[in-house]
């Protein structure tokens, strides 16, 4: 079964949605008039519940089916990113600085594309709830909803999300059973030296070579203290020290951000870097603090559900065009909170060539809402078929 009739009807409706959200563009939970816009359309399409406010700025709309069930999750990302855009299109960012350069805007028009048909059709048992979330890309709003009991307030069962692929073909879904995507962490790293003159460093406790000294360290954690097997990245990503070019500063500072799958693997590299700071520190004559920042879990499908997903997925897109042992990626997503609170899968749809996440040219392809929005619908009739 290719992409369902009634929704290619209103693909048009679906890409209009998505170049608006795309105009207005709202970081974290501060997804106001997103939320605004979301809501309406909801109305419209005459979802039976609203309930607006969780997370700030979440919603939860329910569709009741035909006759009794469980409830099935369905969930889309609304937030954008801090980024000044520079895709040109007509419809760009209003606001500076700011553009939906993860396809959020995307995501949410394939779910409300999929609200409309199952508003309209009801061909399914029980009832689907539509989760429309805010801060994905920062703030863990996937965890403050499932903290704010959406999983036991509304009895979802189980819970699904997808994700546009840029450079992947149209079409084509990506996904893999258990661990996809990666915990992830940040750290802060604080050195306090003496500082003086350049000329002079006898006198100093110089915070320059001790950072150079604890982030060249800090690498031997991947290449000498974990199984080379293991998946583990560890990213020293900013140095901030020094105004000018004859004085030793007082401080330093570095920052970085760890990839695991391993929760072992996790504790290791929290304890190693602790040692390596303080090692590094006591070396150099200065003094340091690690702040070591626990942020969103390994992102793990459902073994079940994920095969599940991707049988329903080849009905939309064909066999061949469904890979569902893609090898896990180092990337993070909040989505892993609702995994860890109810059983699911996680899928990416191709969107064909172009600029990639994050990017300051990045545009999601409207050609692929049709298909995610059929894969929302024939996922709920699917799973809770009516007889």
């Amino acid at each position: 079964m290719p992409v369902v009739n009634r929704i290619a009807d209103f693909s048009a409706d679906m890409a209009a949605w998505r170049q608006h959200l795309h105009s207005i563009p709202e970081l974290e939970f501060e997804c106001h008039e997103t939320a605004a816009f979301v809501v309406e359309r909801l109305r419209e399409v005459g979802v039976d519940e609203l309930h607006e406010g969780i997370a700030k700025t979440g919603i939860v709309a329910i569709i009741n089916g035909q006759g009794d069930g469980p409830t099935i999750g369905l969930r889309a990302d609304m937030d954008a990113l801090p980024i000044p855009e520079e895709t040109g299109v007509e419809y760009a960012s209003k606001t500076p600085g700011k553009m939906h350069a993860c396809g959020h805007d995307g995501h949410t028009s394939m779910l409300l594309g999929a609200a409309r048909y199952l508003a309209e059709t009801r061909n399914f048992a029980g009832r689907v709830a539509l989760i429309f979330q805010p801060a994905e890309e920062a703030g863990g709003g996937a965890g403050v909803m499932v903290e704010e009991g959406i999983m036991d307030r509304f009895d979802i069962s189980q819970v699904y999300a997808l994700h546009n692929a840029p450079n992947v073909p149209v079409g084509d879904f990506h996904t893999t059973s258990g661990a996809i995507m990666a915990a992830v962490d940040t750290f802060h790293v604080y050195i306090q030296g003496i500082g003086g003159h350049g000329a002079m460093p006898h006198e100093a406790r110089d915070p320059v070579m001790a950072a150079c000294g604890i982030a060249q360290a800090l690498q031997t954690i991947v290449s000498r203290n974990h199984h080379a097997l293991d998946d583990l990245v560890v990213s020293v990503t900013q140095i901030h020290t020094g105004t000018v070019d004859n004085v030793i500063p007082d401080t330093a500072y570095i920052n970085g951000t760890v990839r695991t799958f391993d929760p072992a693997v996790q504790k290791m590299v929290m304890e190693r870097m602790e040692q390596i700071v303080q090692g590094q520190a006591a070396s150099y004559g200065v003094e340091a603090r690690l702040d070591y920042e626990v942020h969103y879990p390994a992102t793990i499908n459902s073994p079940e559900k994920t095969n599940f997903a991707a049988d329903v997925a080849r009905e939309i897109s064909g066999s061949d065009r469904v890979v569902d042992d893609v090898p896990r990626n180092m990337g993070a997503e909040d989505f892993a909170y609702m995994l860890n609170a109810r059983p699911g899968a996680y899928l990416f749809l191709g969107q064909g060539e172009g600029a990639g996440w994050h990017h300051p040219k990045y545009n999601f392809n409207d050609e692929i809402a049709p298909v995610g929005a059929s894969f929302f619908a024939r996922i709920v009739e699917k799973a809770q078929p009516l007889g």
